[in-house]
């Protein structure tokens, strides 16, 4: 299989490209391996990847004064992942993005994508309509966290994501949906 056919795949949901368009995509993209527990994107650095998982798992997190890691997102196959604000403004990041799994990823660099932005328009129209949808998807897990019990959180996120509930480290998913570990645990052994 061709190493950028799920891309290729992941833009036509939302862009029609003519062959010469993606072509010109391609180029601007690289393949990279990730090993488990590998960090693309460090604190203090600004990050330079917008980054699509081709096969694998990875999770954007936040270390605290304590210690304490909390995680801001997942991401799979078919998914993006970065430190968004470093990316977009290119100022140091503040988030850690580390691969829970072996992953292979395509990436494309800050400049590279305002390049090809500038050049086919189409492209931005495809990354306008991802950066309104990971808002929308922000606004409906910040409401989720306020308005719902830690329970109902897991429940949704088990409803929604069954894969990445059993892919994930438990203590990335408690950090994630607000709690502990052994909260987590409880949880879970009620459920079964």
């Amino acid at each position: 299989m061709d190493d950028f056919e799920p891309i290729k795949k992941h833009f036509a949901k939302y862009i029609e490209l003519t062959s010469e368009e993606e072509a010109r995509l391609i180029s601007f993209f690289k393949v990279k391996n990730v090993r488990k527990k590998q960090m693309i994107v460090q604190p203090d650095f600004t990050c330079k990847y917008r980054t699509y998982i081709v096969k694998g798992a990875m999770r954007a997190y936040l270390a605290d004064d304590k210690g304490q890691t909390h995680t801001i997102a997942f991401a799979i196959e078919d998914w993006w992942i970065s430190d968004f604000n470093s990316y977009i403004n290119q100022v140091p990041a503040t988030l850690f993005v580390e691969a829970l799994e072996d992953t292979r990823v395509i990436q494309i660099d800050y400049h590279s994508e305002q390049l090809l932005m500038d050049t086919i328009p189409k492209f931005e129209r495809f990354f306008r309509i991802a950066a309104q949808q990971s808002f929308a998807f922000l606004q409906k897990r910040m409401l989720s966290n306020l308005s719902k019990t830690a329970e109902e959180r897991y429940d949704e996120f088990f409803q929604k994501y069954p894969s990445i509930v059993n892919r994930v480290p438990q203590y990335t998913l408690a950090s994630y949906l607000g709690f502990t570990t052994e909260f987590l645990s409880k949880i879970r052994s009620r459920k079964k």
